[in-house]
Order: structure tokens, then C-alpha cells, then sequence
């Protein structure tokens, strides 16, 4: 398997970066794997962990706002 990571950098040039992993592991109260998503900063880590449902919601709503920016984009062009 390659080893590789991915960070995505914010748009202003702040070197903060966000970063997404597989959890492999199963929390014993829910029995679910995770997501797990890392915002770094100057000012340190801040993480979240999704659910599989959860990090689908997430992803359906990130698109829906890319598709209004793609919308308006297309009306002021």
C-alpha cells in the first residue's frame, strides 16, 4: 500500500491545512467505525470524528455549497 498523506491548504495562504482518515478501529458503545478530520493551525489541532452517516451528511452538504459558489458563479459570468 502507498504511503502518502493528503492536506488540503486554505485559500488565504495561512498555512492552515485540513486532513481526512479512516478511524480503524470500532468504538464499543456504537459498534461504528470513524472519520476523522483534522483542522491545523497556527493555534494547534482541532479534530472531529464522523460516524459513517454523519460524514455522509457532511459531504451531501459540502457539495450543496460548492454548487451554490459553481451557480453564482455562472450568473456573474
Amino acid at each position: 500500500m502507498a504511503k502518502f498523506e493528503l492536506k488540503f491548504l486554505d485559500c488565504f495562504g495561512h498555512f492552515n491545512t485540513i486532513q481526512c482518515n479512516y478511524l480503524n478501529k470500532c468504538d464499543e458503545e456504537f459498534d461504528e467505525h470513524w472519520i476523522g478530520i483534522t483542522l491545523t493551525t497556527n493555534n494547534g489541532k482541532h479534530s472531529v470524528s464522523l460516524d459513517k452517516s454523519s460524514a455522509i451528511k457532511f459531504a451531501k452538504t459540502l457539495r450543496t455549497e460548492i454548487n451554490k459558489i459553481t451557480e453564482s458563479e455562472g450568473q456573474n459570468g
